[in-house]
C-alpha cells in the first residue's frame, strides 16, 4: 500500500511538472518550517527523509534559539513526510508539499515531534473507542504591508485592504478576486470549503473547511495557513492569521470544532455521534459533558497550547467574543466552549463542541493533540462541568461568577505557561522533552516583548510571521 501511494506521488509530480516538494511540519513557536526536496530523489527523500538538526524545535518565533537540553548543535534528525498528504501547490508553480514528522535517524518517533503528539492523542482516545471529527475555523486580515509614517526605525504596518462592515456586501465585492483564488486553491488541494464572508475587522475575512479526522484536519490547517498567504503574496497583498495583526481592529480567532464517534467494531471510524443526545435539553449527550469537564478542569493550561503567542492575549479579553472564562454554553460566544445546536435535518450526526479561546498563532497539532487529552481525561474521571453559562459572563457578579465555577482565563502568555506547568496531567502527555522546549520557547517570546510599550512592534512581529 505504501509503494503504491508513493507511485501514485511520483506519477503526479511527473504529469503536473513539480520539480521541488516541500516537507513541511509546524515548530513550538507556532512558525511553519520545512526543506524541499528536488523530484529527481523525491522517491528516496520519501523513504529516508531530509536530514535537520534537533535545535529547530527550540528555536522561537524570532529566530532566537533557546538553550534547551538535547536541542543543541549536536544532534540530528529526519523531515519524513506523509506520501499520502501530497499536494501541488496553486500559488508556487512547480511545487508541492506534504506535511511531515520529525524522526530520530534510526525511523523512531522523536518525542518532540508535534505531529506524533497528536497522533498518540488520537491512539489513546480509540483505547477507549472513540474516534474524532475536527476543524479549524479561521480568521484573517488581508491587506498590504506598509512602512510606518514614523520612518525606517519604526515597524511596517498593516494596512487593511477595506473598511467594509461586518458581513457586507461591500467586503464580498471588494475581496472577490482574492477570495476565488483563494477558493479554487483550497479545493485543489483537497480542503472542501463549507462557509465564507467578509468578518467584523477591517479586511477581515473568515473561511471555513469541512470537518475530517483529526490528523487530516491539523494538516489541513497548515495547507490552509500557507494558501492563504500565499495566495495574497501573488496579487501584491499581505494576509495574516495572527490574533491581533492591527491593534485597533478586531482579532483574528481560529475556533476549534470537534465531535466524537463511536469506533465501528473494527476500529474504524464511522459510528454514531457520541455526543448527541437527543433527549438532553441541549442535545448533549453525557459523553459530551464529561468532555467538557476535561476542557474546563484543564483550560488554563490548555490555553497556553492554543493561544501560543503574546499576541493572543490582545484578542483574549472580556466582550470581544474571543470567551476570557473558564465556562460552557448553548451557543454561548462569550463562553470559552460552545454547544453548537444542531443543524435542522440532521440533529444526530452535527452536534458538536466549540472551543472559543484558539487562534492561529498554536500549532495546530499541539492544540488539537491537547484538546484530546483534556477532554480524554473529562471522561476518564467523568467530571461534571458544572451549570452551562447562558449569559455573557462579564455581565455576571464576581460572586456569581464564583459561585458557578466560572473564572477569568490566564490574561497573558505568561500566566498561561505557569498553567501549563502546574498541570500535571498536561505535561505527562507533551512529555519531559517536548514540554521543556515549548515552555522555553514561550516564555522567550513573553520575555522579549514585555520589554515594548509599543503595540505596533508586537504586532509587526506577528502579522509578518503568521
Amino acid at each position: 500500500m505504501a509503494d503504491a501511494v508513493i507511485d501514485s506521488v511520483m506519477a503526479r509530480a511527473s504529469e503536473e511538472q513539480i520539480r521541488l516538494v516541500r516537507f513541511l511540519y509546524a515548530d513550538h513557536g507556532g512558525i511553519i518550517r520545512g526543506k524541499a526536496a528536488g523530484t529527481s530523489r523525491l522517491r528516496e527523500r520519501t523513504a529516508s527523509g531530509i536530514g535537520h538538526t534537533v535545535a529547530m524545535m527550540a528555536m522561537s518565533m524570532l529566530d532566537q534559539l533557546q538553550p534547551v537540553a538535547g536541542m543543541g548543535p549536536v544532534g540530528e534528525v529526519r523531515i519524513v513526510p506523509d506520501p499520502d498528504t501530497f499536494v501541488t501547490l496553486p500559488y508556487a508553480p512547480g511545487a508541492g508539499a506534504m506535511l511531515a514528522d520529525l524522526v530520530k535517524p534510526d525511523g523512531s518517533p522523536w518525542e518532540a515531534c508535534p505531529r506524533t503528539f497528536l497522533k498518540e492523542a488520537i491512539v489513546e482516545l480509540a483505547g477507549q473507542g472513540y474516534g474524532i471529527q475536527a476543524a479549524f475555523e479561521p480568521e484573517f486580515t488581508v491587506g498590504r504591508r506598509e512602512s510606518s509614517p514614523g520612518g525606517p526605525s519604526i515597524p511596517d504596518r498593516l494596512i487593511p485592504l477595506d473598511d467594509s462592515l461586518c458581513y457586507s456586501a461591500t467586503g464580498f465585492h471588494l475581496a472577490h478576486n482574492f477570495i476565488m483564488e483563494l477558493v479554487d486553491a483550497l479545493e485543489a488541494q483537497g480542503l472542501e470549503v463549507e462557509h465564507y464572508y467578509p468578518e467584523l475587522g477591517h479586511g477581515q475575512h473568515e473561511l471555513s473547511v469541512r470537518h475530517t479526522g483529526a490528523l487530516r484536519a491539523a494538516d489541513n490547517h497548515v495547507l490552509y495557513r500557507e494558501t492563504v498567504r500565499g495566495v495574497a503574496f501573488k496579487h501584491g497583498l499581505w494576509a495574516s492569521l495572527a490574533p491581533k495583526p492591527i491593534p485597533d481592529q478586531a482579532g483574528n480567532g481560529t475556533h476549534l470544532h470537534a465531535s466524537l464517534t463511536d469506533l465501528l467494531p473494527d476500529g474504524a471510524p464511522g459510528g454514531r455521534n457520541a455526543f448527541a443526545d437527543p433527549a438532553d435539553r441541549y442535545g448533549l449527550s453525557q459523553v459530551g459533558y464529561h468532555f467538557i469537564g476535561g476542557l474546563l478542569a484543564h483550560l488554563p493550561a490548555l490555553v497556553a497550547l492554543t493561544c501560543a503567542s503574546v499576541n493572543s492575549y490582545r484578542r483574549l479579553a472580556p466582550q470581544m467574543w474571543a470567551s476570557a472564562y473558564s465556562c460552557y454554553g448553548m451557543d454561548n460566544r462569550e463562553a470559552a466552549i460552545r454547544i453548537c445546536s444542531p443543524l435542522r435535518g440532521d440533529p444526530g450526526s452535527s452536534v458538536n463542541l466549540e472551543l472559543k479561546p484558539s487562534d492561529s498563532s498554536a500549532n495546530p497539532y499541539l492544540a488539537l493533540g491537547a484538546f484530546i487529552y483534556a477532554g480524554l481525561d473529562g471522561i476518564r474521571g467523568k467530571i461534571d462541568p458544572g451549570e452551562a453559562v447562558n449569559v455573557d459572563p462579564a455581565t455576571l457578579t464576581d460572586s456569581e461568577r464564583s459561585a458557578g465555577g466560572t473564572h477569568r482565563l490566564p490574561a497573558s502568555l505568561a500566566a498561561a505557561l505557569d498553567a501549563l506547568s502546574a498541570d500535571e496531567m498536561m505535561m505527562d502527555a507533551l512529555g519531559p522533552l517536548r514540554a521543556a522546549a515549548y515552555l522555553a520557547v514561550k516564555r522567550s517570546e513573553a520575555a522579549h516583548f514585555a520589554h515594548s510599550t509599543d503595540p505596533y512592534y508586537e504586532c509587526f512581529h506577528h502579522f509578518t510571521k503568521l
